[in-house]
C-alpha cells in the first residue's frame, strides 16, 4: 500500500488553523506570526512535507480558474446559475470548478478553504442556509482574492452581489392572489437570517398590507429549506381549523413540498388552497395542475456574477450590486376559479 503523503491539508489539520495559515507560515509571510511560523515548518519537516512541483508550476503559469462555491447543486437554480458562470468565463479564457455545500456551514468553509489551496483567481459563493459566521469570506478580502456573491448575500457594501428582485416578484405574486381571490395568503420560507428570504418575505407582506388584509403571524412560517420539514409545516397549516386558502412558498423545494402536503390532505389546487412559489419552468409545466411560478433568469444570474468577477479580477475593485428581474408566469395553480 502506497504511504500517504503530507499534505497542506494534513498540517492545517493537525495545527488545528487553516490552509492558507499554513500555506503563508511555510512561505515566511509577514501576515504571520513567528511562533507560528516556527509550529507550521518544524512540523513540516518531522512530517516530511514535500511541495508539489506540479501544482507549484502550475501556479507560476497562473491558470485561470475561477471557483464556485453552490449550497445544492442538486436544484435546476443552482445548476443554471453554474451554467451561467462556465459560459461567460469559457468565452473569457477561463475555467470554472464548483463545490456543492449541500447548505452546510463547515462544508462552506472547507470549500473555501480548498479554493484557497488551489490559488484560484476568484470565487463566486451563494451563503449555505446555516451559515451566521462570516469570517472564511472577510480572509478572501484580506487576502486579495476577489469574492462576488449571488442569491443570498453578505455585505453587499464591501462584496460585489448579483440577486433578483425577489421583494418585487413575491408583491407581485400576492397582489395575484389577492386579486383571484384568496385572502388568507400563508408565505412558507428559508431561515430569517438570509437576506433573499427576508426580501421576499417583505414582498409578501406589502401587498397584505396595501390591500388591508391582516396579517396573521401564524401563517408566516420560516424554517429550515428542506423537503421533509416543509411539507410537515404545510400539514400544520392545512389541518389548522382556520386553515390558509393560499400559499406563497420560498423556493422549488418549498414549493414542491407544499404542493405534495396539499394532495395529500386530499385538497384541491386553486379551488380549496391556491399555490404559487419561486421556482423553474423546467419544473413547473409539468405537474397537475400546472404551477404558478416566479422564474428566476437564473443562467443570466450566472452570467452577470461572472462579468462582475472579470471585472474584479482585471483589477476594477468597484462594488457592484446588480439585479436580475424575476418573471411571475401565471398557469393553473393560483386563480381561483369564482
Amino acid at each position: 500500500m502506497a504511504k500517504h503523503r503530507t499534505s497542506l491539508k494534513d498540517l492545517a489539520q493537525e495545527l488545528g488553523v487553516s490552509i492558507a495559515t499554513v500555506s503563508r507560515a511555510l512561505h515566511s509571510s509577514p501576515e504571520i506570526g513567528l511562533e507560528m511560523q516556527k509550529r507550521v515548518k518544524e512540523l513540516a519537516k518531522r512530517l516530511n512535507y514535500r511541495p508539489n512541483p506540479f501544482a507549484q508550476s502550475l501556479r507560476k503559469e497562473a491558470p485561470k480558474v475561477i471557483g464556485v462555491v453552490v449550497p445544492n447543486l442538486v436544484t435546476h437554480y443552482y445548476a443554471a446559475v453554474l451554467d451561467g458562470i462556465e459560459d461567460e468565463a469559457r468565452r473569457a479564457g477561463y475555467s470554472v470548478i464548483s463545490a456543492n455545500t449541500h447548505e452546510d456551514f463547515k462544508n462552506e468553509q472547507q470549500a473555501i478553504d480548498n479554493f484557497i489551496s488551489l490559488h484560484v483567481v476568484g470565487i463566486i459563493a451563494c451563503l449555505a442556509q446555516n451559515t451566521t459566521d462570516y469570517t472564511h469570506f472577510e480572509t478572501l478580502n484580506d487576502m486579495g482574492i476577489p469574492l462576488v456573491f449571488f442569491g443570498r448575500t453578505y455585505m453587499t457594501d464591501r462584496f460585489s452581489s448579483v440577486t433578483a428582485n425577489g421583494d418585487e416578484a413575491a408583491q407581485q405574486a400576492t397582489q395575484h392572489l389577492i386579486d383571484t381571490g384568496s385572502r388568507r395568503i400563508a408565505f412558507i420560507g428559508g431561515p430569517n437570517h438570509l437576506d433573499m428570504v427576508r426580501r421576499r418575505k417583505h414582498g409578501y407582506l406589502e401587498a397584505l398590507r396595501e390591500s388591508r388584509i391582516p396579517i396573521d403571524r401564524e401563517l408566516v412560517v420560516c424554517d429550515s429549506i428542506d423537503y421533509d420539514v416543509a411539507m410537515q409545516n404545510t400539514i400544520k397549516l392545512l389541518e389548522r381549523p382556520n386553515r390558509p386558502d393560499a400559499i406563497i412558498a420560498f423556493n422549488d423545494i418549498l414549493l414542491f413540498a407544499a404542493f405534495n402536503a396539499i394532495k395529500q390532505q386530499n385538497l384541491r389546487i386553486p379551488e380549496d388552497v391556491a399555490l404559487i412559489g419561486f421556482t423553474d419552468d423546467v419544473h413547473a409545466q409539468y405537474t397537475t395542475p400546472r404551477l404558478s411560478a416566479i422564474e428566476d433568469q437564473s443562467f443570466q444570474i450566472g452570467q452577470v456574477a461572472c462579468q462582475l468577477m472579470l471585472k474584479n479580477i482585471s483589477g476594477d475593485t468597484r462594488v457592484r450590486k446588480e439585479i436580475v428581474p424575476q418573471k411571475l408566469v401565471i398557469r393553473e395553480t393560483s386563480a381561483k376559479h369564482r
